[in-house]
């Protein structure tokens, strides 16, 4: 059975403007690499990334004729700090995507990074190193295409 090209949520967090941009760079290039289409949301800070995604499932409406996401990528970076906050935001934000994904069987791609330095961070996060952004687009298109084989609505 053909199924259309994926239609992607890229929700990116501008906390680490440098790191985010990098992982979405990785990212876009293996969406346009397999033809999918996105769009790209911005939010101030990692924490926020899970309720982007929420903002855009609710909103959407079998009568508005709106096509769905088939998938979501969550881009973002935590580094850790001298306080609890570092903890709280990693726990929240994983807790919050996994939540959503079993809430609503989204095909979801995690890729909020949780590192102890910034140079952790872009070692992750850059196209020419480990290129975090890119596997995380992997993932959540080999996520689609199980949600399609199994047949799930919604896509």
């Amino acid at each position: 059975m053909d199924y259309p090209e994926p239609y992607i949520m890229i929700v990116d967090s501008r906390f680490y403007t440098d790191i985010a941009d990098a992982m979405v760079g990785g990212a876009t290039a293996v969406l346009d690499e397999a033809g999918a289409t996105y769009e790209r949301y911005s939010v101030p800070g990692a924490l926020e990334i899970p309720s982007a995604i929420r903002f855009a499932v609710r909103s959407l409406d079998y009568w508005t004729g709106r096509r769905r996401f088939d998938g979501y990528i969550a881009l973002g970076c935590v580094i850790r700090g001298e306080t609890a906050h570092y903890d709280l935001v990693c726990q929240e934000s994983f807790r919050g995507l996994s939540d959503l994904m079993s809430q609503y069987t989204l095909a979801i791609g995690n890729g909020i990074l949780t590192c102890d330095t910034r140079e952790q961070a872009m070692e992750r996060a850059a196209v020419d190193r480990r290129n975090k952004g890119g596997e995380v687009a992997r993932t959540c298109l080999a996520m689609v295409d199980l949600k399609n084989r199994f047949r799930l609505y919604p896509r």
